[in-house]
């Protein structure tokens, strides 16, 4: 922990070998989570290069070196939202589109659940929060302060999407 506290006070006062080195350790780190939330490797791409971006520029804001990674996690979650709501805006659904994207009727669907389909069906605080506590294995306490949310509404969050995922699973098992 002594070299990242080190490298972390050497890139706020602008040694930026020093950020990059930071940065690259969590890199993966930051792009599976970009990945869980985009779903496509240039858009996740997209989102560590921001996230880089947001960080170094920020890194100053850090107080506790000891949660770099949370907080690069943090901003990275925050650059996936954004270019989502972005996303959201700019594209509209042609109803021929839909019909084409549709699966074929003699498709198997459970053989097609991923736990991405599951995940994408929480809103996006019940996604951070299963993310947080499974993906990254943060407490929910740990999870509730990255969030900034109280621990109560963290733990409501948290039992609510997972049970929303039981129900899902429960409805691909028996259809």
């Amino acid at each position: 922990m002594f070299i990242i506290d080190a490298l972390v006070q050497q890139a706020q006062n602008g040694d930026e070998d020093a950020f990059l080195e930071l940065f690259q350790r969590y890199e993966a780190d930051l792009y599976r989570t970009a990945y869980v939330y985009m779903g496509r490797q240039e858009d996740a791409l997209d989102v560590v290069q921001e996230t880089a971006y947001r960080a170094c520029k920020n890194i100053k804001t850090l107080r506790e070196p000891r949660y770099l990674k949370t907080w690069l996690i943090r901003i990275a979650i925050s650059c996936a939202i954004d270019m989502l709501r972005k996303r959201k805006r700019e594209i509209a659904w042609q109803p021929e589109y839909a019909e084409m994207l549709a699966l074929p009727e003699t498709e198997d669907l459970p053989l097609k659940l991923t736990l991405r389909q599951l995940i994408d069906g929480l809103s996006a605080d019940e996604k951070h929060i299963v993310l947080l506590r499974f993906y990254y294995d943060l407490t929910i306490r740990e999870a509730a302060e990255l969030m900034e949310l109280p621990l109560g509404t963290a733990k409501t969050l948290l039992y609510r999407a997972l049970g929303k995922l039981r129900q899902q699973i429960r409805e691909e098992d028996h259809a």
